[in-house]
């Protein structure tokens, strides 16, 4: 993605329960990228853990409102800077995420830091941001401040992702409450089938790229927990996946078991809950295994290889080419004696 390559299409979610500096070195060791959240507990606090483990500890019921709580500490700017420079230090690529109100306030401080990519992520993006501000945020513009890889995101649609991918932005997060600690789809009603929504934004892509020779990747974001839906939505068009939940029952994850997302703490209306993932094993174990598991929860990477070579693609690329089908029952059909005993 604009000269910044990856060993695996693997994104890790800005989510405070996985993205750490320190989880960031181990995913990048391993071959993918962690995306943190600037606006988490990681910029609001100096010192994260003691804030990360009162979540992790409060009660199932008291949850969200300790939640709240904890994200009412200011964001500051030193912390943002502080926070990037840690990860840069290890070595690592650095992405970070921040909402479209705070872009044009903390992504400078970021890329002055040492950020690699700037990720603008809220539940629904388009290209055309209201804002009260004289101007608001205009992706065209930003692109000349920053000059460095941006993703935006959220999206579901043909039209919005070819707008914004006219707007000259580097890669599409795709993805509207399919996560496993997001409620947007009970509290506001929105949301469209993910492999549905990364056919639409992959068509836009495909169409962007024959007009104009750049191709600009679409990267499924949420309700991926097993390889099978890893394989899918490779299949269905998508060029990464960014996942959360998976990646929170890792051992190095800050979340200890627990996660929860950017809309968890809204101080007004919460779409989203604390979630008791549990911890299952190494992030190695959890990307590459070997793993005694039998039902896709580990050694992704491996489960995306054997599908390919199932289906005779070299590439992801060939992947995509894959014939997708409706198969309600493909997981049930002569399972009697697993379902069972399940």
């Amino acid at each position: 993605m604009d000269g910044i390559t990856f060993d695996i299409p693997i994104m890790a979610s800005a989510m405070d329960a996985v993205v750490s500096p320190d989880f960031t070195k181990h995913l990048d060791d391993l071959g993918g990228i962690a995306v943190m959240n600037l606006e988490g507990i990681q910029t609001r606090y100096t010192d994260p853990d003691t804030i990360l483990q009162e979540i992790i500890s409060a009660s199932k019921i008291e949850a969200t409102t300790v939640l709240q709580k904890a994200y009412t500490a200011p964001i500051k700017e030193d912390l943002v800077a502080t926070r990037v420079q840690e990860i840069k230090r290890s070595g690592s690529k650095c992405a970070v995420s921040i909402t479209p109100a705070s872009t044009k306030r903390l992504a400078p401080v970021a890329v002055e830091a040492g950020a690699d990519i700037i990720v603008v992520q809220s539940t629904v993006t388009t290209a055309r941001h209201i804002s009260k501000s004289e101007r608001g945020l205009v992706f065209s513009d930003l692109l000349k401040m920053i000059n460095i890889p941006l993703i935006v995101g959220n999206c579901v649609s043909y039209e919005v992702s070819l707008e914004l991918m006219e707007t000259g932005i580097s890669g599409v997060l795709v993805g509207i409450g399919p996560g496993a600690a997001c409620t947007t789809r009970e509290v506001t009603g929105v949301g469209v089938p993910q492999v549905t929504a990364t056919i639409a934004c992959a068509a836009a892509r495909d169409e962007y790229f024959h007009r104009t020779g750049k191709l600009v990747p679409i990267i499924t974001d949420g309700g991926i927990r097993t390889g099978g839906d890893l394989c899918k939505a490779f299949a269905s068009g998508a060029d990464a996946v960014m996942i959360g939940s998976p990646l929170a029952q890792s051992r190095e994850a800050p979340g200890k078991g627990y996660n929860w997302g950017m809309a968890s703490p809204h101080p007004d209306l919460p779409r989203g809950v604390r979630v008791d993932v549990g911890t299952k094993g190494s992030l190695k174990e959890i990307l590459y295994g070997p793993t005694s598991k039998t039902d896709g929860t580990q050694n992704l990477i491996g489960a995306l290889k054997i599908c390919m070579g199932m289906v005779g693609a070299f590439t992801i690329k060939d992947l995509q080419a894959a014939k997708l089908m409706m198969a309600p029952s493909i997981k049930t059909e002569g399972k009697h004696y697993q379902i069972g005993s399940a």
